[in-house]
């Protein structure tokens, strides 16, 4: 490799990227109350002891899906929420009776950054909780199309302090070569990459977990971004775990 590209790489390596942790969405509105009725809000307590959260989505009556990288102990998922703050009627509390991690789930590069949580019992169906459909198999998305990503918390760089109702954010799929260029690590057979092109939209610090949302299915499950700016969110394409999905909801 000439030694410029080498150089680049590098570089490319040293950008601060990190997982999302702690529901976030920039820039973007308020849903209407339990219209997202497949969002979880899911609460655990990380290797150090730290109360930690992050999202997910329903996908069946008694299994969640989310980030490996969201994986802890004392795990619970509240479904059918608007306002985390408040015991709403709507919500059901479920504990998590097993975590599924991505065997090859790797935290340095963030490859593989999907798992499953299956629910202690099965949620009760109701107007603002139920799953949401996974893609259909060889499913693609072109760079330009424009979908959803929904999540609890911080509506701004600097705030120290999220917002306690759903947010919302429209983010458009962009090239491949793109996010290449901006996370080194970016595997488009894995992965998706989606961002505002205005920039005033984002997923940031928290969204982990959380569905990128396109005609109503879920095609990606937010990862990681840049650390501090408004920049792509990485999205564990979907698609390319059906098979493991489908088998770890069957053996479980």
């Amino acid at each position: 490799m000439p030694p410029v590209l080498i150089l680049l790489t590098f570089f490319c390596c040293l950008v601060l990227v990190e997982p999302f942790l702690s529901e976030e969405i920039i820039g973007g509105h308020e849903v209407k109350p339990h219209s997202r009725p497949y969002m979880t809000f899911i609460k655990y307590v990380d290797a150090k002891g730290n109360r930690k959260r992050c999202g997910g989505f329903l996908v069946r009556d008694n299994f969640v899906l989310t980030d490996a990288h969201c994986l802890g102990s004392s795990m619970r998922v509240i479904l059918g929420a608007h306002n985390i703050e408040t015991k709403e009627k709507t919500q059901q509390i479920i504990p998590v009776v097993k975590a599924i991690p991505h065997p090859d789930y790797h935290p340095k590069d963030h490859s593989n950054d999907i798992m499953l949580l299956k629910l202690q019992r099965k949620a009760i169906r109701t107007k603002a909780v139920r799953p949401l459909k996974l893609p259909r198999a060889n499913a693609q998305l072109k760079p330009g199309y424009v979908c959803h990503l929904a999540g609890w918390g911080r509506k701004s760089l600097h705030a120290t302090k999220g917002t306690d109702l759903l947010q919302e954010a429209e983010l458009t799929i962009q090239d491949d070569q793109k996010c290449k260029r901006l996370f080194c690590y970016y595997i488009k057979t894995k992965q998706i990459c989606a961002e505002d092109p205005k920039q005033i939209q984002a997923a940031f610090k928290g969204d982990s977990g959380g569905p990128l949302v396109c005609d109503n299915r879920a095609y990606g499950v937010l990862s990681y971004g840049k650390a501090k700016s408004i920049a792509p969110g990485i999205f564990t394409k979907v698609v390319s775990f059906l098979p493991w999905i489908q088998r770890s909801m069957k053996r479980f």
